[in-house]
């Protein structure tokens, strides 16, 4: 079959038909070696094929020549379009072995092949086989022309158009992937703990977004605003892996350090054919620069990526340590440096899946009249005892166990059961601990579980061995007691509550109250967060904290959950008609009620039956949630986001297993939880973790609010703090729907107290 012809030029510009040649056909055109538009001609009349060539072939589109590639069939066109790559455009005859085979030869470029760039243009000659209107409207095609009206102009604008839409769809589609990798990459470097990894993972991330090799250096520099020009390597890959954690100076690196430096004095990236230096700003008393070679130049979009990637990552290189610092607020005792309850759990479900689980025993350790010593010689002195207590446990009992700290006056001790034993942990207490020069004797009550005989999570073994110390203390101090299976009235309790709050929420005992949150800076309210309560048939209220697990454990918060966000919904549309419209409705959803493979649709049945504008309707998750299967939550989170609903993170501050994945979290607002608020007045910490959850927030482009707050000096910290709103005793308590109307419209107006 004939192929690609040499280029031919009409005598006059105005000889505008397409003229057929009779001769045949030439030698292949030969081009000079750039890029090129490939432009597949698809038609059983080699005359059509020779005119199209003709009229075109000597032809520059977008900077470009064509290059031609024939098909004498739609089955040829099958085969060939399987293999043939960078097909800008498809000129297409309809009519060939069938009267509809370039129709169907349409959809299998679309459908079986996803090829979606390609721009199809429909040639006929016979346009009664495919009208126009339903070609057009049937069929994924970006043209259609009768071949009487293709003139040679005609041809060339049309074919004109089609690059110019295949060229800027490609741009789109590579930006597009590019974002994709650069999101990939944050959330694979918000993953690495320490800023040598980081630093690591920016150069690799960065080889990878451009398709390279990993060559190059990352650098610091400390002190760029007084002439210091000092290069600190901070991660270094190929051939300058040597130079890790050194300085790079002139005298070895003349090529690197004059790029850095002049990127650095510019501050911004600069390109070059075979390398490429990129600018991190950092905090005012240092700044990030990174060289890496390259084995081509870089093109327009990978350039625009690479600053989006460089915005995002100098974030990152300031935050690192502040995510680290979250990190171990997470999981470990800020005093004792012993791993946290978060943490323990951690340790505890492992050990219970792993082979160990038959010999070890869990033990908690409580300090007897520890409260009574700490008010008599001062908190300080308290703390100070803590800690030495904990070095005993750690040094004294062995390295192969874990010593935890649950706070207050109880550690965890967990390990094999001949380490684990009463005698072993008591004994450490007849010896007094020395205090700032103060001796001072301790005993304390161990509650014990062998976890052979454990079944359940390791919350559940801290729950049994919790029972133990209460049962332990009951009996006398200075003892033990071990959990034993005949130890079940707590469980007993829970079947009676379970079936007593069944009762109560078919007899409407349970009812919704509501809590303003308060914008700080002009004491107004913003919303409120609804929350269930139960009062009993005899006027008594049941905690939420006892309630909620049974509903959660007995399913009852599928039917609860539904009917407390229809509830808020209805009362969120109640005020928005009494003038209140810039309020924002919080409802809590449990890890139960979100899993529910219908969620979803009731969240959807709530908004439509009661009118609720979804963008006032905020649904709170706890961070625990967050921090089970991810990629389950995400995709969740983004179906949830599509009703034009928020999210927000409830006692954050609690878990931090989510840092990893809050980039990729869709989520709207992180809640700073309580007892992080009472630590700003009441602890030695003071507000670190508050002000550390604000910071992230803020870099995260999350509104952040607090809870809990009870006085007005934790409110004017966290204003100073950047905190926008709270919620609390101090503001308002929770109260009624006919409550909470009568307090926006009269002691709201007035100003929070």
């Amino acid at each position: 079959m004939p192929q690609s012809l040499e280029n031919h030029v009409p005598a006059k510009d105005d000889q505008d038909d397409l003229v057929f040649l009779e001769e045949h056909p030439a030698a292949p055109a030969t081009h000079a070696p750039r890029e090129v538009w490939r432009v597949m001609i698809i038609d059983d009349d080699e005359d059509v094929h020779s005119t199209t060539t003709f009229a075109l072939g000597n032809l520059d589109m977008q900077h470009r020549p064509l290059e031609f590639v024939h098909a004498y069939s739609a089955g040829q066109a099958r085969e060939m379009l399987r293999h043939e790559e960078e097909i800008a455009v498809i000129l297409l005859d309809v009519v060939m072995e069938q009267d509809d085979a370039g129709l169907h030869l349409v959809r299998y470029i679309r459908e079986t092949l996803k090829l979606a760039d390609v721009r199809i243009i429909l040639r006929t000659g016979q346009p009664g086989y495919a009208p126009e209107i339903d070609a057009i409207r049937d069929y994924d095609i970006n043209d259609y022309k009768t071949k009487s009206e293709l003139t040679r102009i005609k041809l060339f604008t049309t074919v004109t158009a089609a690059i110019r839409s295949y060229e800027q769809i490609r741009k789109i589609n590579d930006s597009r992937r590019g974002l994709d990798r650069i999101v990939h990459a944050s959330t694979e470097l918000m993953s690495l703990h320490g800023v040598q990894n980081f630093a690591a993972g920016v150069l690799t991330q960065i080889a990878h977004l451009l398709g390279q090799e990993t060559n190059g250096v990352l650098c610091v520099q400390e002190c760029p605003e007084d002439g210091c020009h000092e290069l600190v390597v901070m991660a270094a890959a190929g051939e300058y892996v040597e130079h890790n954690n050194t300085q790079l100076t002139c005298s070895t690196e003349p090529r690197i350090v004059t790029a850095m430096e002049h990127t650095l004095a510019e501050r911004r990236n600069h390109y070059e054919d075979d390398a490429v230096t990129l600018y991190f700003a950092g905090k005012a008393s240092r700044a990030f620069v990174a060289f890496l070679h390259t084995t081509r130049t870089l093109t327009e979009i990978e350039q625009r990526l690479l600053e989006v990637f460089c915005s995002n990552v100098a974030v990152g290189l300031d935050n690192v340590e502040l995510v680290s610092h979250l990190h171990n607020a997470a999981f470990y005792d800020s005093l004792s440096k012993l791993p946290n309850r978060t943490r323990l759990v951690e340790i505890l479900d492992a050990a219970l899946s792993g082979p160990g689980k038959d010999d070890a025993t869990l033990s908690l350790v409580d300090l007897d009249h520890f409260a009574e010593t700490n008010d008599a010689l001062g908190h300080q002195f308290g703390d100070e005892l803590l800690v030495a207590v904990a070095e005993r446990l750690q040094s004294r009992l062995g390295q192969h166990l874990t010593v935890a700290r649950l706070g207050g006056d109880i550690f965890c001790v967990l390990g094999d059961a001949a380490q684990v034993n009463p005698t072993t942990i008591l004994g450490l207490f007849q010896v007094p601990f020395s205090i700032e020069g103060q001796d001072v004797q301790l005993s304390a009550t161990l509650g014990l579980v062998r976890l052979a005989e454990h079944e359940g999570t390791g919350a559940d073994a801290l729950k049994d061995a919790d029972i133990a110390l209460k049962r332990a203390k009951s009996m006398q101090r200075a003892g033990h007691f071990y959990y034993s299976r005949s130890m079940g009235v707590e469980i007993r309790e829970r079947v009676r509550m379970m079936h007593a709050l069944r009762t109560a929420f078919g007899q409407n005992q349970l009812f919704v109250v509501y809590q303003p949150q308060i914008d700080l800076v002009t004491r107004r309210p913003v919303g409120a967060e609804a929350l269930l309560r139960w009062q009993t048939a005899d006027g008594k209220f049941v905690s939420p904290d006892k309630f909620i697990p049974i509903a959660e454990y007995s399913g009852l918060i599928i039917d609860m959950g539904e009917w407390v966000m229809r509830t808020a919904c209805r009362e969120l549309v109640g005020l928005r008609a009494a003038g209140h419209d810039n309020f924002t409705m919080s409802i809590n959803v449990s890890q139960v009620q979100f899993r529910h493979p219908y969620f979803l649709e009731m969240l959807r049945r709530a908004l439509a039956d009661t009118g609720a504008p979804p963008e006032f309707v905020e649904l709170e998750i706890t961070e625990s949630m967050a921090m089970e299967e991810p990629d389950l939550l995400i995709k969740m989170l983004a179906q949830i986001k599509q009703t034009g609903v928020s999210i927000a993170i409830d006692d954050f501050g609690t878990g931090f297993s989510s840092l990893s994945y809050l980039q990729r979290l869709q989520i709207d607002r992180l809640k700073i939880d309580r007892a992080f608020v009472t630590e700003i007045t009441g602890s030695a910490r003071g507000s670190s973790i508050a002000e550390m959850v604000i910071q992230l927030g803020r870099n995260l482009g999350l509104a952040v609010i607090a809870e809990g707050v009870e006085d007005e000096r934790q409110a004017q910290i966290l204003q100073s703090l950047g905190c926008p709103l709270a919620q609390g005793f101090l503001f308002a308590r929770p109260m009624t729907a006919d409550a909470l109307n009568g307090w926006l419209s009269n002691d709201a107006l007035a100003g929070v107290a």
